[in-house]
């Protein structure tokens, strides 16, 4: 049985579809990514999953029992939840605020010194909440969200105000969780770092489901090229000849390198094909990131919704992502 499986879910506001259709499971141990631009449904898809929210139609089951019948309330001691804008008392020192968490949720007072320490905050565990950067602040929101070892996290906009250490830290917790069998939907706009911490992505776009599988599956659904930049003293002609059949194109700006675009399937032979040649002197190999991936399913829900040419759809998607 899935942790979470939503079945045909549609949401509607006022008339106002904000889930049109969707269906999706994740499983124990899985790291979802769900990503899409703002407005696509990330939010709205979370808070059903909550059971903060119900569908309009189809179904949502969370441990296979819908999360917003009074019935859950027994499973949702094994849910976490770390929201955009996490807020406390600014009077309150950290430690006082987890304690009061902790007192809600019926956690010994001992994990809050534990939580503490795993996030790095035990420096200022006696502090007021209002003496806290918003990195720091972020921290505590994730302290709370662990309070109870959840064996489901749901984590939005988790490394807002955090710095690279703070934020590779974070990852590195995210894959000890996985690793503790506990399933984690991770939503971001910051797409780089995420892709070596994720199972699968889902990209969400007005509503609905645009793409979803493992990157590799997506690449290859997408037909984004492996780019190949090989350096050195390089016999062009026979290079091509010799890549035939395996390579999408071939291109030089001068004579000590060569930029070849392959498939995802092709680059090992491609790669060994180019090994082969005693004067090459490096190789530099670009697979398609997820912000490309992303990029690319974006461009092609706003293509097919609004029939608007790929030229002024590029321009538009840069605009959004500049505005983000």
């Amino acid at each position: 049985m899935s942790v979470v499986e939503l079945n045909q879910v549609k949401k509607h506001f006022d008339g106002v579809a904000a889930i049109k259709e969707l269906s999706l499971t994740i499983e124990k141990g899985e790291v979802l990514g769900l990503f899409g631009h703002n407005g696509a449904g990330k939010t709205t898809t979370m808070k059903l999953i909550l059971g903060l929210l119900t569908p309009t139609e189809g179904s949502v089951s969370v441990f296979g029992h819908s999360p917003a019948s009074p019935q859950f309330s027994d499973y949702r001691y094994h849910l976490g939840f770390l929201p955009e804008n996490v807020s406390f008392y600014q009077q309150l020192t950290g430690k006082e605020v987890l304690a009061y968490f902790a007192k809600l949720k019926k956690v010994n007072k001992k994990r809050v010194v534990q939580l503490f320490d795993e996030v790095g905050l035990s420096h200022a565990i006696n502090r007021k909440v209002k003496t806290y950067s918003k990195g720091m602040k972020q921290r505590l929101g994730l302290a709370q969200a662990l309070l109870t070892e959840p064996k489901l996290l749901l984590l939005d906009e988790p490394t807002v105000g955090l710095d690279p250490i703070a934020t590779q830290d974070f990852y590195t917790m995210v894959d000890q969780l996985k690793k503790s069998g506990c399933s984690v939907v991770l939503c971001s706009h910051v797409l780089p770092g995420v892709e070596k911490h994720i199972d699968r992505a889902a990209i969400l776009g007005s509503g609905q489901l645009q793409a979803l599988g493992t990157l590799a599956e997506l690449r290859e659904q997408a037909e984004l090229p492996t780019v190949i930049h090989a350096y050195g003293e390089i016999n062009s002609d026979i290079l091509r000849s010799e890549l035939e059949g395996l390579a999408i194109h071939i291109s030089s700006n001068n004579a000590s390198v060569m930029k070849i675009k392959t498939s995802h399937n092709h680059k090992t032979q491609v790669l060994r094909q180019v090994m082969k040649h005693p004067g090459i002197s490096d190789i530099d190999l670009q697979t398609p990131s997820l912000e490309k991936i992303y990029r690319y399913y974006v461009e092609a829900s706003a293509t097919k919704n609004s029939n608007t040419p790929p030229h002024m759809t590029n321009s538009m998607v840069k605009t959004k992502e500049g505005a983000q």
